[in-house]
């Protein structure tokens, strides 16, 4: 009796044995792609709020206000740049009038491009119209200094286009170290500096035209 019950007791120990390797065997085979389909679980994509972020451009209010009013003040500055081309007598103002074309009508493109992406409106180009868009932005020539700079002609003109133009720098100035102070949209923010840096240089310039004049 005793040698059959350690036989049965062998026969179960194998048995058992052998159910725990099939069972091993069983998760052996797929052990590596389970763990890995676990980890896989884990790794998900960027949460929908943060790719819906990325494609709004990450803006706020003041960074579309931006936009829009730098649009509006740009637009004047290339209108009183293009009277240079037919008014202006000295070759420095001239010259100026070009650079700040050059620069500005890019730059008006590019805010025209943001507000589109953003589902934004456009400003309508008011400029060389008659409308007066002096009130609400710093800078802003009235209608009346811009038919006072119309109807000017020679060293008149140029003495006129740099006072103008000086005021209207500073004013564009102001409004893009507003939007670096509460802006959002990193390429706004760039740009304000771009604007400052290129604008401060300019005023610089034509305070020593004055002085020449």
């Amino acid at each position: 009796m005793k040698a059959h019950r350690k036989l049965i007791g062998r026969t179960a120990l194998v048995a058992g044995t052998g159910v725990a390797a099939l069972v091993l065997a069983a998760c052996g085979g797929n052990g590596g792609n389970s763990a890995h389909d676990m980890r896989a679980m884990g790794q998900t994509t960027s949460p929908p709020s943060a790719t819906a972020s990325a494609k709004a451009g990450d803006r706020n209010a003041a960074d579309v206000s931006f936009a829009k009013d730098m649009i509006q003040h740009h637009r004047q500055a290339v209108e009183m740049a293009v009277l240079a081309d037919t008014r202006a007598s000295s070759a420095e103002t001239k010259d100026l009038a070009t650079k700040i074309k050059s620069a500005q009508d890019p730059e008006i493109k590019t805010m025209s491009g943001w507000l589109t992406s953003w589902g934004e409106e456009v400003p309508a180009d008011m400029s060389g119209q008659g409308h007066d868009m002096s009130s609400g932005m710093p800078g802003m020539m009235s209608m009346a200094d811009m038919e006072k700079l119309k109807s000017s002609t020679g060293a008149e003109f140029d003495k006129l286009f740099a006072e103008m133009m000086i005021k209207h720098h500073e004013g564009a100035i102001e409004m893009a170290k507003a939007e670096k102070m509460g802006g959002k949209y990193e390429l706004a923010k760039k740009l304000a500096d771009e604007v400052i840096k290129a604008q401060t240089a300019e005023i610089e310039q034509m305070k020593k035209m004055l002085d020449m004049s």
